[in-house]
């Protein structure tokens, strides 16, 4: 590991200036673009690492067993009580769909705000 110990921050830094004091307005200006464009592809991928969703849970589902006993008081009163969690879950599933709409028609008028 020698050769980690003659390197110096310092000298790096000296060096890469002069390197950088040798070179063209042009070359500055296509180094500084291809910061920028690698800086932007690199933000991008951090930003899109952070929004990874959970794998996909299957959703078991249990029979139940009722009695042949059972009256239809109590098989609509089931039904009822079913019926009353049906509605909840569209009604979650039809708020997080229009919220994810609101979300595209923001990113369309932007776009169309640019002419695209």
């Amino acid at each position: 590991m020698s050769f980690l110990t003659r390197f110096s921050p310092l000298r790096a830094v000296r060096d890469l200036r002069v390197f950088l004091a040798q070179r063209g307005k042009y070359e500055l200006m296509f180094f500084a673009t291809a910061m920028a464009i690698t800086g932007v592809v690199l933000f991008a991928f951090l930003r899109d690492a952070n929004d990874i969703r959970p794998a996909y849970q299957p959703t078991i589902i249990y029979v139940e067993q009722w009695p042949l006993s059972r009256t239809d008081a109590q098989i609509r009163a089931q039904q009822k009580i079913d019926q009353f969690d049906k509605e909840k879950r569209i009604a979650e599933q039809k708020a997080e769909q229009a919220k994810l709409q609101a979300q595209y028609k923001k990113i369309d008028d932007r776009l169309k705000a640019m002419g695209i």
